[in-house]
Formats: structure tokens, C-alpha cells, sequence
């Protein structure tokens, strides 16, 4: 298998942790994040040098941004096998009766838009070789609407979970697979911007970012033969 890779929110929390679980398999990875130095220290934590990886700062929600990045990737890759979206964003004011239509637009133009266009920018090529794996880091907030999560959020992971079930609808005949991530409460960077911090003990039952990515590695090292569409994971408590 062509064993190169696009982790996009690489930078910090679960893209971070898929990178470091990638590297010791081998594989080249590009990593798509919005701070070059985030996505530095990625590197530097997963033990790659340049012969390893493309650092390629872009935000996702931007569609010309991604194009670039694309085309970036592709000319230094050739290919790329493994698609993982792990980039997301919310808003502290994120209830029904605070939140703008800015802060609305900027979390489905990253959580849910910037997966569309990532998709999309390398889909062909996986069409074109018949064969490739997409994994989207959605939220059990994509199965049922909590007032933790907001409504931009919501239903930008509702749009993930749905975006997965059409790839896999449409591109199972062409060698793509697709699998959609439905983690409950983890302990990342993502929980500084909720509306009041979380109690110091808690976070000891959160998942952790390496448990997540065990997950995508248990999607991406199955045979090309066997798809998981969906993985509900969560806190044991």
C-alpha cells in the first residue's frame, strides 16, 4: 500500500496523536494545521524529519487555501492513500439564544465545509489509483443534539457523519472507504473554548487523544477488504 498521508488539525489533541500512531508504522505524512509551529512540534513529537513530512500550514475552511495545499501535497506525495480530517473548532457563546452568525459560519465552514473540500481535493486521485481510506473525526454530538455542543456544532457533525455515509455510498465501487469517528468527551485544547472549564478531576475519565487515534488505526490497518463506517467511542464512566 502507498503509505502517505494527510492528517488535517495535526497541530495539537487527536491529529497530533494519529500522526505520532502513523510515524511508527512508516508513513509519510503532510500536516495541514493552521500554526506552522503547532504542526512543528507534531513533527518533532512523532520522530519525523523532512524526508517524512510536509508541514503545510492552510485553514480548511478556506477553499482556495485547501486547493493549494492540495497541490502542494500531491506534487511532493505523488499520491496520498489516507485522508484524516481531525480539524474542528466551536465558540464559548455557542447556545441558540448567544451565538452570531459569524462565530455559526466560521465552525461549519471549518468542522463540516473544510471536510467537504478536503475530500474533494483529493478524491480524484484516489479514483484514479482505486484505492484510498478517508477518515473524518466527527462527535457523538453527530447522534444526538446536546446543549454542551451548541448548534453550529451540532450540525456540523451531523454533516460529517452524513458526508461519510455518501462517500462510502458513492466511492465503494471506485476502491475508497470511508469511516466516521464519534468520540465522546476528550481531553484536548478543544475544551478551552467551552463556556466554563471542566472540574480538574474529570479529565482522568475523558478519553485521551491516543485513544481516538487508536481507533483511526484500527480503520486504516484493517484489509482494503473491510470498511468501518462508523466507531461510537466513549468515556467508560
Amino acid at each position: 500500500m502507498n503509505q502517505t498521508a494527510v492528517i488535517t488539525g495535526a497541530g495539537t489533541g487527536v491529529g497530533r496523536a494519529v500522526a505520532q500512531g502513523l510515524a511508527t508504522q512508516g508513513w509519510k505524512i503532510a500536516l495541514v494545521g493552521r500554526t506552522q509551529s503547532h504542526l512543528e512540534e507534531t513533527a518533532r513529537q512523532a520522530g519525523l524529519d523532512s524526508e517524512q513530512c510536509l508541514i503545510v500550514p492552510a485553514n480548511v475552511g478556506d477553499l482556495t487555501a485547501v486547493n493549494q495545499m492540495a497541490e502542494q501535497v500531491l506534487e511532493g506525495f505523488g499520491s496520498v492513500e489516507l485522508l484524516v480530517n481531525s480539524a474542528g473548532t466551536n465558540v464559548p457563546k455557542r447556545q441558540l439564544n448567544e451565538v452570531t452568525q459569524e462565530d455559526y459560519d466560521r465552525i461549519v465552514s471549518t468542522n463540516l465545509n473544510g471536510t467537504y473540500y478536503t475530500v474533494q481535493a483529493f478524491l480524484p486521485q484516489m479514483r484514479g489509483r482505486g484505492s484510498g481510506t478517508i477518515v473524518n473525526i466527527v462527535s457523538d454530538a453527530a447522534i444526538w443534539g446536546a446543549p454542551l455542543a451548541g448548534p453550529a456544532y451540532t450540525v456540523s457533525k451531523f454533516g460529517q457523519r452524513g458526508l461519510t455515509q455518501a462517500i462510502n455510498a458513492e466511492e465503494n465501487r471506485n476502491g475508497i472507504r470511508a469511516c466516521a469517528i464519534l468520540p465522546g468527551e476528550i481531553d484536548t485544547p478543544l475544551l478551552e473554548l467551552r463556556p466554563s472549564a471542566p472540574p480538574p478531576e474529570s479529565f482522568a475519565s475523558m478519553l485521551q487523544a491516543e485513544d481516538v487515534a487508536e481507533c483511526v488505526m484500527l480503520a486504516v490497518n484493517l484489509p482494503q477488504r473491510a470498511v468501518v463506517q462508523e466507531l461510537l467511542v466513549r468515556p467508560r464512566r
